[in-house]
């Protein structure tokens, strides 16, 4: 019976994997079709011939700006959220002064507001110091929206490392700044690697903020950047299928190889003592 239980759940993995991965894979065969296949033929059929022209055709049209856009906004982000973050971990659970707690609750109360409920306040404000139309007014609003649960990740990890190494090294005459960023940084790699992999999916896919903050096609990302080619191409489905497949394929990379370190680091930061 328990070989039997074994065998249908992977049964059941197996269709839900299926489930899953069958439109990714269709996407991919539409992005290698024309109009005619696409419309005249089977939706489910391959094509008669791979056309890796629509993938010309797109990049040479505009889409390698909004890739480059989304690749350096992205990863500019993570990089502030992730070090301010570790920052202010650090000092709420490692250092002891009085207001630690209530820095703590401000930061948990970023969790419960709606994530584009401050989007005319943000305009307002990004208007009056000539950040409208400035990418960084994107990199600014990624990083403090993801502090909160960047934080709250990092949170259990930070409390299960051992006090001992830190009081060896202040023996030894290292400062707080230096320890931080040679011994206490390092030794949180594994949730960091989490933290980073959420983020990146968030910055990624994210689609609101950049359509009200950027209105020049030289600064907007891939989620925004698609829509002028859904104009541009509109008779050119395989083209369309082209861009939605280049937009989807750093996050699907990014899951697959580093899928474990989300897990490994999320049951890290859970586990106390």
């Amino acid at each position: 019976m328990k070989r039997l239980g074994k065998v249908l759940l992977y049964i059941s993995l197996g269709l839900v994997a299926v489930f899953q991965i069958f439109p990714i894979i269709w996407l991919f065969l539409f992005s290698l079709k024309n109009n005619q296949e696409i419309f005249s033929g089977s939706p489910f059929a391959l094509p008669t011939e791979f056309r890796w022209e629509n993938y010309l055709k797109v990049w040479e049209g505009g889409i390698g700006t909004y890739f480059w856009n989304s690749v350096w906004i992205t990863g500019l982000a993570i990089i502030f959220t992730v070090l301010f973050a570790s920052m202010a971990t650090f000092a709420i659970t490692r250092m002891k002064w009085k207001y630690s707690g209530l820095v703590l609750g401000l930061f948990m109360v970023g969790l419960m507001i709606p994530i584009h409920s401050a989007i005319i306040p943000l305009f307002s404000m990004f208007l009056k110091v000539s950040l409208i139309d400035n990418p960084w007014s994107i990199v600014l609003t990624y990083t403090a929206y993801n502090l909160p649960i960047t934080i709250m990740i990092l949170l259990g990890f930070y409390y299960t490392l051992p006090r001992e190494i830190e009081e060896a090294a202040i023996i030894d005459g290292c400062s707080i700044h230096r320890m931080f960023f040679r011994i206490i940084l390092p030794m949180t790699a594994p949730v960091m690697s989490t933290t980073v992999i959420i983020n990146m999916i968030y910055n990624w896919n994210e689609f609101v903020f950049v359509n009200t903050f950027i209105s020049s096609d030289k600064f907007k990302t891939l989620t925004v950047g698609i829509q002028n080619f859904i104009g541009q191409y509109m008779t050119d489905w395989g083209a369309i299928g082209a861009t939605l497949i280049i937009s989807v394929l750093p996050i699907l990379i990014a899951f697959i190889f580093f899928s474990n370190k989300v897990v490994e680091g999320i049951s890290s930061s859970a586990v106390k003592g």
